[in-house]
């Protein structure tokens, strides 16, 4: 049974910066690709980042390119995400989530359960 944890959600002044983990448990095989999504109350929800962690590529929305950065430590089996500058628009629910569509290929599909990010201005 995989399961994803996020943490480190928080509530920061606009240009300040958090650090999201996302540890992952359960998986058989090492290589997989891994997103970060958001969603804020009333819109849809979007992909933030992903990467695979082999490194063989890397994905970032255009509102984060320069701000956030996606990293993983294998050996804790965790995924990253670094978020610098922060603004008041990224505020919203942030998920990770395995295989899940978007630049990862649809797969496994398994989501965490949130950490709630809140900039204020």
């Amino acid at each position: 049974q995989v399961q994803l944890v996020e943490s480190g959600g928080g509530s920061v002044q606009a240009g300040g910066s958090l650090r999201l983990s996302c540890a992952d448990s359960g998986y058989t095989h090492s290589s997989r690709c891994m997103g970060w999504f958001h969603q804020a109350p009333g819109k849809r929800r979007e992909e933030v980042a992903a990467a695979f962690t082999d490194g063989r590529g890397t994905y970032y929305a255009d509102s984060v390119k320069g701000r956030f950065t996606i990293s993983q430590d294998n050996a804790k089996n965790t995924m990253y995400l670094q978020m610098n500058s922060l603004k008041p628009e990224d505020t919203a629910m942030y998920y990770c989530a395995s295989e899940a569509g978007g630049f990862c290929p649809y797969g496994s599909n398994y989501w965490g359960q949130g950490t709630q990010v809140t900039v204020s201005s």
